[in-house]
């Protein structure tokens, strides 16, 4: 391979090729007690710069760790560059992968849920303070208790460019 292809091979974010990252049983905890479960977890940061996001397909699996969630909770969960502060995700809690349903758990561990977007959009992340947050969000009959634990695992690839910074 010679040329630009090596060259856009060769560049820091890849020329827009997949980058992934392996999710091991990353924490997250939930409140809402009444009401519909949340929380978010930091997956990493991104890079410094105005970010092109081409596209981002995600392969996850919740496992609850307390009581206070059944064992065949539901839910859904989303990745965006903003956390989730309520029981709803929109806006920037979804803008990497929209929210995505999670299935009924068995045993207290959900299916592997895959989630996509291949809608492009341009991130600012020009002040080098944006994450990649996974939001998850327990329906309200799943749990009876604030501050639930559950781990996550699976992968995440992104298909991004950084077009400049200022």
């Amino acid at each position: 391979m010679k040329g630009l292809p090596r060259s856009l091979g060769r560049t820091a974010t890849g020329g827009g090729s997949p980058k992934t990252f392996p999710i091991s049983a990353l924490a997250i905890r939930t409140s809402g007690a009444t009401g519909v479960g949340f929380g978010t977890a930091v997956i990493r940061g991104l890079p410094e710069g105005n970010i092109l996001l081409l596209g981002a397909v995600a392969y996850l699996q919740f496992t609850a760790l307390d009581a206070g969630t059944i064992a065949t909770f539901d839910g859904d969960y989303s990745i965006g560059s903003a956390p989730t502060a309520d029981a709803s995700l929109a806006g920037a809690e979804v803008d990497i992968v929209p929210s995505t349903a999670l299935g009924a758990a068995t045993a207290g561990v959900s299916p592997m849920v895959r989630g996509a977007n291949a809608t492009p959009v341009v991130l600012d992340n020009t002040d080098g303070s944006l994450e990649i947050n996974l939001n998850l969000l327990i329906d309200d009959a799943s749990v009876s208790a604030d501050n639930q634990d559950f781990t996550v695992s699976g992968v995440l690839s992104l298909a991004y460019i950084v077009l400049g910074d200022d």
